[in-house]
């Protein structure tokens, strides 16, 4: 039995194929290790995966592809958490754009980009990832990612730089205050998750010039910072992973032909095609 799992900063789906080719699918809370201690891990799993652990016994390998997990000693936090659980299996953990990468390119070049509640890139060289100057976070980075379009929305609207309309409506769904936004943005775990979670007003307003404006600045931004810093981006495919990609494809996708990126696969959720991509590596 094999268990694979494509983890976020805000959630982590898994995949377990049964000996018997059935699938089973999972979801807990994202497990980034450069904001959660093993010990953490090892609760949230314990509290948000029960059902899952159910079949520790059976699983022969596991697959675990994270946000976080870029460097070996984040990689050791979520394998030690994880082998707590699930004595029996053979562990390997690796970044979330490996994952993307097996996920969108399989055995080819190409540039693979994650536009989730963060915002990363890489190039893939149809064999491994090539590490590159991205992936800042929440802080320095994230461009075009949840957290600099929730970042955004907040201080617009604190800022009092929102249309009129639309300032009144974000305030009847959020009641933020300044006060508020800073107890969640500087004082709680997860600020960047929590940021994020504004990004689904952009879908509400969405046919709005202030969200068109927004969206477009946002994706150029990731593109101008991320796309453009290699220099034969133009050669090779440009394949996109997350929710904010998968939301927004087509002004995702009219900001790329007017950059000139050739745009591969867009995805929200990589589990699948990254399962089978680890299956077919077994055969």
């Amino acid at each position: 039995m094999i268990l694979v799992a494509d983890s976020g900063s805000t959630k982590t789906d898994w995949l377990l194929t049964l000996k018997d080719g059935e699938v089973k699918q999972f979801r807990t809370a994202g497990l980034n290790p450069y904001f959660l201690s093993e010990k953490e891990i090892v609760k949230i799993l314990q509290e948000q995966a029960v059902d899952m652990i159910a079949f520790a016994a059976n699983i022969d390998e596991i697959y675990f592809f994270g946000a976080g997990c870029s460097s070996p000693d984040r990689h050791e936090i979520v394998s030690n958490a994880i082998s707590q659980l699930f004595t029996k299996s053979y562990i390997s953990v690796d970044s979330d754009l490996l994952g993307c990468a097996y996920a969108t390119c399989g055995h080819e070049k190409g540039l693979c980009c994650v536009l989730g509640t963060g915002s990363n890139i890489s190039f893939f060289d149809g064999e491994e990832i090539h590490s590159g100057k991205h992936g800042l976070g929440f802080v320095l980075g994230d461009e075009g990612a949840g957290t600099w379009f929730g970042k955004n929305l907040v201080t617009d609207f604190l800022y009092g730089n929102m249309p009129h309309d639309i300032s009144m409506k974000f305030n009847e769904a959020y009641q933020l205050d300044k006060e508020k936004v800073i107890k969640y943005v500087y004082q709680t775990p997860n600020a960047n998750s929590y940021l994020a979670t504004f990004t689904r007003f952009i879908s509400e307003i969405r046919q709005t010039e202030y969200a068109q404006k927004l969206l477009h600045r946002g994706l150029l931004e990731f593109i101008e910072t991320n796309i453009k810093s290699y220099p034969q981006y133009h050669r090779y495919k440009c394949h996109f992973v997350g929710s904010i990609a998968y939301v927004f494809t087509d002004e995702l996708t009219e900001v790329c032909k007017a950059n000139g990126i050739h745009i591969g696969k867009i995805i929200k959720q990589p589990i699948h095609d990254l399962m089978a991509f680890i299956l077919s590596r077994e055969n």
